[in-house]
């Protein structure tokens, strides 16, 4: 599976409470259901107009199958080809 930055922007997403993002993820889960496996959420980052979603997938065709499934739009899918963190500048 690779990895994948969605990038959706949402208006006003940074205002939601924590029951409307509940539902949020309720409706990405039922999605996910959806595609047997193809797509994994890991985590999103809640800005004020936009999230930035980290997802395992099988291709971005299934991201954006994903999005259209959920009503979340994928406004940007890159791909990410490699993760540094501090421990990087240790090996």
């Amino acid at each position: 599976m690779k990895r994948y930055v969605i990038e959706r922007d949402l208006p006003a997403v940074g205002t939601l409470d924590r029951e409307q993002l509940k539902g949020a993820a309720v409706t990405s889960n039922a999605a996910l259901a959806q595609l047997s496996g193809k797509v994994q959420w890991l985590q999103s980052f809640v800005a004020e107009d936009k999230t930035f979603c980290i997802y395992l997938a099988d291709s971005e065709a299934s991201v954006q199958e994903h999005a259209r499934l959920s009503g979340f739009p994928a406004s940007k899918v890159t791909e990410v080809r490699s993760v540094i963190d501090p421990m990087t500048a240790m090996s």
